[in-house]
């Protein structure tokens, strides 16, 4: 979702000015030795440490399952088509999923090139996320609800979603739900359970300046055994193999069994589904196994970084709405809003941040009605998404990552205080 650097110096060596990226990441001695494990290895398409990896992962979110694939908006896709193609409550291509304006275009994008039609509801102004009230006024205001099949709320920042009421909701009307996960990884929800694992799946992204890093590369959760083999098989091109673990050389391939034609039959080259080439590498699974390892040093410095840039800049917070602190989040990086105008435009601060070398991204902007791909929508939501559509002209962010230490953070604070004067 955003450019991080790849780097191994400390932020603090690099001359007078330092650079705060939005993300970093440093390449250790655990992650150069299990690259080198992976090239001695002679194999670096996707095999045991992918599975590796997928094991761990489902069991850090606490789901039955997880997938493996080549980015995080391959997962949505593949487990929106997966909900096309389930054998017991298949959603039917063309129906619309009420979702968020207000996140990273993938999310929409995934919904079209799967054959639905995304809907849009606003958003809570501090969380950034859809709110359950704002789903049921919309769905009040709809003649016939017959025609929507999901709510796919996104966990921007690493904000949790209402996941109970927005379960409520989907329960009541009979929809899927899927948890947009990408940016919100080991965040609680409450309880000790984790973003990801209260929904029919979940879709995460391991970009490089996401907190679990490993370039390109996504997964998706469930405890659906359906989604999961299907999602095995639309990430192949829809071959027909979708055991957890290959037994075609060991066991036999169980898909084969009971063929006893004289056709010659190779389940990697039998296809039943139309799907994709989204299947992943072992370079990316390596580093996510090794980053996953460091998750809970990870969330705590991202959050006392959060906490210092609060306390330092809570003289400018007139002007500034601060991200919300709180401990359940695992944050994606320091989201802020202008407040007044008036005193200061984001392009303003924007450019002067990075004339100072501090890297800024915008808050993604307004689907609908501020993304030129969405163009066509643009008039059907003119005035229906206000808040949405303030934080996408006035919101950004700058990093919170691990690897800035407190000069870097009193470098951001003095900063901005400057700026904004």
């Amino acid at each position: 979702m955003v450019v991080g650097r790849l780097d191994i110096m400390p932020t603090a060596s690099r001359g007078r000015q330092p650079i705060i990226s939005v993300g970093e990441l440093r390449i250790g001695g655990e992650e150069k030795r299990a690259i080198s494990e992976v090239l001695g290895s002679g194999r670096i398409s996707e095999g045991e440490k992918t599975l590796q990896f997928e094991q761990e992962w489902a069991t850090y979110i606490g789901t039955k399952y997880s997938v493996a694939l080549n980015s995080g908006t391959s997962a949505l896709i593949a487990g929106l088509l997966a909900l096309r193609y389930h054998p017991d409550i298949p959603i039917e291509p063309g129906s619309r999923i009420i979702t968020t304006p207000l996140t990273y275009i993938a999310t929409s994008n995934a919904c079209v090139l799967a054959g639905f039609e995304p809907v849009y509801v606003d958003i809570d102004e501090k969380s950034f996320c859809i709110t359950p009230e704002n789903i049921v006024e919309f769905l009040e205001s709809v003649d016939d609800p017959s025609g929507y099949s999901a709510i796919l709320p996104v966990h921007l920042m690493g904000y949790p979603c209402d996941m109970d009421a927005i379960n409520k909701i989907a329960r009541e009307h009979d929809f899927r739900v899927i948890e947009d996960s990408a940016q919100a990884h080991g965040s609680i929800y409450k309880n000790g359970v984790r973003t990801g694992s209260l929904s029919d799946f979940s879709a995460f992204s391991f970009y490089i300046a996401h907190n679990v890093q490993a370039g390109e590369l996504g997964a998706v959760n469930t405890n659906d055994i359906e989604i999961f083999r299907l999602i095995k098989k639309i990430k192949a091109n829809g071959r027909i193999c979708d055991c957890r673990v290959c037994t075609r050389k060991t066991t036999g391939c169980p898909k084969m069994k009971g063929n006893n034609d004289e056709s010659d039959v190779d389940p990697r080259f039998t296809h039943e589904l139309i799907g994709y080439n989204f299947k992943t590498m072992e370079f990316q699974t390596v580093l996510a196994s090794v980053q996953l390892k460091k998750i809970d040093r990870i969330i705590k410095k991202r959050q006392e970084n959060v906490r210092y840039l609060n306390d330092g800049l809570e003289s400018v917070s007139d002007v500034l709405q601060l991200p919300r602190f709180d401990r359940r989040v695992s944050y994606l990086a320091y989201p802020l809003v202008i407040r007044d105008r008036k005193k200061i435009s984001r392009k303003k601060i924007r450019i002067a941040l990075e004339k100072k070398g501090i890297e800024t991204r915008p808050l993604f902007g307004c689907i609908p009605t501020q993304q030129p791909a969405y163009s066509h929508l643009r008039q059907e939501y003119r005035d229906r998404l206000p808040v949405a559509e303030y934080v996408g002209s006035n919101g950004f962010y700058i990093g919170c990552h691990q690897y800035l230490d407190q000069e870097d953070l009193d470098y951001v604070i003095s900063a901005f205080k400057e700026i904004i004067r």
